[in-house]
């Protein structure tokens, strides 16, 4: 069988013979090219696509190099037959998809299917319209939040945080506000904070701009190691430790309560802050209890909504150690943001006290689980480092597979992840993390993560782009 086959390539889009030997893989995945299929003489395909002989030539060698097509003495290129020993070729992700990129890199909590509970939350937002809703709009707030507010949230913390009194709780501008408001009144350039080996990128870009130096402290499986926390306390001084203790992005570690507690006791011994961050502290249904609740006098605790609510918001809850600290927080908060926007302050407390954010998170644990099974369904367990109440993975690889080439792969077929690159403080280990909630169904996300699982079954000289 010889294909009319005609190859769709942009000459804008990189080396053209790249382009060609990438359609044809792409073909291939989609069915239009079967195996067997006799590929256009090299001669006539530069003829029909106005291209010089040695292009065409180039791209059917590319092709060859990564096991696409076979050629034939006399007889012409044909699509390579796969064996049984032979891995499957990765598939390019379909149109279902939206077309483009499947973001796994995003750490977005998933969208759940819920007719009736999105209306209630924009029903909330119409509901702001109140005879002083006017307000709102058109006046400036105190920064660490109303009254109401700070009340709401509280509320919030209250089933893994109780008792907090009001007056040390502020409203901020996303977790990221929050967190440069409190290393900035902690902490000066040149400062040492410690933190996971593995820490939130957030995190590093912030030590960066505030040119703090952080510090790694190694770690097991229940969390950063007791001792070697003790020793950097006594060598370098720290003014804090940064931590996000449950669901840790991106290695999914939970620490355990005695490592909290050990952990806590040489800060609090050493003089040494810590900054809580706990972004995925509210998806647990039995949770660890937090730093802020095991060492309230020393830590800062911050509690974004965008994991367990609503990414739009951009508001996070912070809790200082004391009310002083708190209003030094607030002046930290004028200065670097102004406020927290009124708006979605509101909204976020419409939905705490009216129970929608409630039904929300509980939403987001329904679909979090799910996709959690699918993905343990189809990914290889021991290179998988999961939390069932999470949204993200840590997928450790194995040799001759590297972070860079792995993710590299995975973007010429359509996925994004995230290398570990971009949360080590030192050496990155061979690891990707990957989310879970950026795809717009379970279906999506169960072919994307099969894309992933062959991708891990094939050397990368099977799927290497370099030439």
């Amino acid at each position: 069988m010889t294909a009319h086959w005609r190859p769709v390539v942009s000459k804008a889009a990189g080396p053209v013979y790249l382009a060609i030997a990438d359609a044809i893989a792409a073909d291939i995945a989609t069915g239009r090219l079967p195996e067997g299929t006799r590929l256009p003489p090299q001669r006539a395909l530069a003829d029909q696509l106005g291209i010089d002989f040695t292009t065409v030539s180039r791209a059917y060698s590319e092709a060859r190099r990564r096991g696409l097509v076979e050629g034939r003495v006399g007889q012409g290129t044909y699509v390579r037959s796969r064996s049984a020993t032979q891995p499957p070729p990765i598939r390019a992700v379909p149109a279902a998809s939206g077309g483009g990129m499947v973001d796994m890199s995003m750490n977005l909590p998933p969208r759940f299917d819920d007719a009736a509970l999105s209306a209630d939350m924009w029903a909330a937002l119409v509901e702001l319209e109140t005879p002083g809703g006017l307000d709102l709009l058109m006046r400036y707030q105190e920064p660490g939040g109303s009254v109401r507010d700070r009340t709401a949230g509280v509320a919030w913390l209250s089933p893994r945080l109780p008792g907090v009194a009001v007056e040390r709780a502020l409203v901020c501008p996303g977790a990221q506000g929050a967190l440069l408001a409190t290393l900035g009144a902690i902490a000066a350039p040149g400062d040492v904070v410690l933190a996971e080996s593995l820490s939130y990128p957030g995190f590093l870009s912030l030590a960066a701009h505030l040119r703090l130096r952080p510090v790694a402290v190694p770690g097991d499986a229940e969390g950063p190691l007791p001792e070697a926390f003790q020793s950097l306390c006594a060598t370098h001084r720290p003014r804090a430790f940064y931590t996000s203790p449950t669901i840790q992005n991106p290695t999914t570690l939970t620490i355990s309560e005695g490592r909290r507690l050990a952990l806590a006791g040489i800060a609090r011994a050493h003089g040494v802050a810590i900054v809580e961050d706990d972004a995925y502290g509210a998806l647990p249904r039995a949770p660890v209890p937090p730093f802020a609740a095991l060492a309230p006098d020393i830590t800062y605790h911050v509690a974004g909504l965008a994991k367990c609510l609503a990414p739009a918001l951009r508001i996070a809850y912070l809790v200082a150690p004391d009310t002083r600290a708190a209003a030094r927080l607030a002046g930290a908060l004028r200065a670097t943001a102004s406020m927290a926007s009124p708006l979605t302050a509101a909204l976020a407390t419409r939905w705490i006290e009216d129970g929608t954010a409630a039904r929300v998170l509980e939403a987001i644990r329904h679909e979090a689980a799910a996709r959690q099974a699918l993905a343990a369904g189809i990914l290889p367990g021991e290179a998988v480092s999961a939390d069932p109440e999470g949204f993200h993975l840590w997928l450790r690889l194995s040799p001759p597979w590297t972070r860079g080439e792995f993710a590299a792969r995975l973007r010429t077929v359509g996925i994004g992840v995230v290398a570990s690159d971009a949360f080590a403080l030192g050496t990155p280990p061979e690891a990707v993390r990957l989310g879970l909630g950026a795809s717009a169904s379970r279906d999506d996300l169960a072919q994307s993560l099969r894309i992933v699982a062959d991708l891990l079954g094939q050397p990368p000289a099977m799927s290497s782009l370099v030439v």
